[in-house]
């Protein structure tokens, strides 16, 4: 028998295929004599705690891959469906270990990938029931047989005219049994391929009818959105400026900074360019720019003095000397723009994107209430699904759930 847990959150799930991950790919970790090392559960490295650990290994599935793991309305998952992917994958992550995991290290990976492969199942069959509910409302069984029968031999066509010719060029083969063989070796097959495909085009049937792609925004939402964040659009005074700069550090005197500020102040004044004189003497960071200094916000200088001179100068004048604690400076404003906020015409679209995506998120959450609601759901993990009802061990090994059987 595997051991899982049932009760173990989703969030320790993702942590765990983390873990797997950052174990098994982790080549950079050394262990003793210099030998690549793993990051062991309970160390100080990224694995899961010994509680998660114990947490994870409570609840028993059994080993016959017809057992059932879940129940989706008139659907099921079975192990046998799940495993040879999970082993797939396991197989995978070992191949690429520097050393070989230990049994309980696997035993842990095996069960984190089941449960999220599981997980995802669910979320497709879900969407696959919610589809032929939506088909065929409250009619009767035989009805809702006949509307799966052709929607499901639409959407084998669609596998035989759009996903086969796929695989055929991705496996460099030209028959079904090729396919078949190839995706053994990974762990899955032709059929199994085949199913997925099949409640994947009917999941995306059940979307694409439920759930806007491209929902209309009023404009009335876009100025509410934008009185609502407006100073999300709001920018404060801004200025660019032209700078030479003498260090006292640099100099190794006031005196000396004294000097050469007033050789680079006299040689832009008569010369007419700052910049050549910048890039020739000044000693600030931006020298090899021409001393420029682009659209800079008020208040994000370290020197006060030499903000106040630059957001008060008029613009195009040279400054006279300026000191500060870092040495002496000249700037020259070559622009400045007051403090305001963007219009609302030059963020709409931006603002317009935003309100379609809350939209659709929107209706991705009614509907998944919705469907959590219409389509009943047993797992053996019950609280990876919102609304899902625990299936037991002795469920699982061929007793459903009474209301549905």
């Amino acid at each position: 028998m595997r051991q899982f847990s049932r009760s173990i959150s989703l969030g320790v799930l993702i942590g765990l295929s983390v873990w797997a991950v950052t174990v098994f790919d982790r080549a950079d970790a050394q262990g003793p004599g210099g030998r690549p090392g793993r990051m062991a559960p309970g160390s100080s490295g990224p694995g899961p705690s010994p509680e998660m650990l114990a947490e994870l290994l409570r609840v028993q599935i059994p080993d016959d891959p017809a057992a059932v793991v879940a129940v989706i309305g008139s659907s099921f998952v079975l192990v046998g469906d799940l495993m040879p992917r999970v082993e797939a994958r396991v197989n995978e992550l070992v191949s690429k270990a520097p050393t070989p995991p230990s049994e309980e290290e696997l035993q842990y990976i095996r069960a984190s990938i089941f449960r999220s492969l599981l997980n995802q199942s669910i979320q497709l069959k879900v969407l696959r029931e919610s589809f032929l509910l939506s088909q065929v409302g409250t009619q009767a069984a035989d009805k809702r047989q006949e509307a799966e029968r052709k929607m499901r031999a639409k959407a084998i066509q669609i596998f035989q005219e759009q996903e086969l010719p796929t695989l055929y060029k991705r496996f460099g083969v030209y028959t079904a049994s090729e396919v078949d063989e190839k995706l053994r070796e990974q762990g899955s097959s032709f059929e199994s391929n085949r199913l997925d495909f099949i409640d994947q085009v009917l999941a995306h049937l059940y979307r694409s009818d439920v759930i806007p792609k491209d929902p209309p925004i009023p404009m009335v939402e876009i100025r509410n959105y934008y009185e609502d964040h407006l100073d999300d659009y709001r920018y404060p005074e801004q200025a660019k400026w032209e700078q030479l700069t003498a260090s006292f550090s640099r100099c190794g005197s006031r005196d000396a900074a004294m000097q050469l500020i007033t050789e680079m102040g006299r040689e832009a004044y008569f010369g007419g360019s700052m910049q050549a004189v910048a890039r020739a003497k000044s000693q600030e960071p931006l020298a090899a720019k021409g001393g420029v200094r682009d659209w800079t916000a008020r208040g994000s200088l370290s020197s006060t003095i030499l903000e106040n001179q630059v957001f008060g100068l008029p613009v195009g004048l040279m400054s006279e000397v300026i000191e500060d604690q870092v040495g002496l400076h000249i700037v020259r404003v070559l622009d400045r723009r007051a403090a305001g906020a963007r219009s609302i015409s030059e963020v709409q679209e931006d603002i317009r994107s935003v309100l379609k995506e809350q939209k659709i998120e929107e209706a991705i959450r009614r509907e998944t209430a919705l469907m959590t609601r219409r389509v009943a759901v047993w797992s053996v993990f019950p609280d990876d699904t919102p609304g899902a009802k625990p299936l037991s061990v002795t469920q699982v090994a061929g007793n459903l759930p009474a209301d549905v059987r």
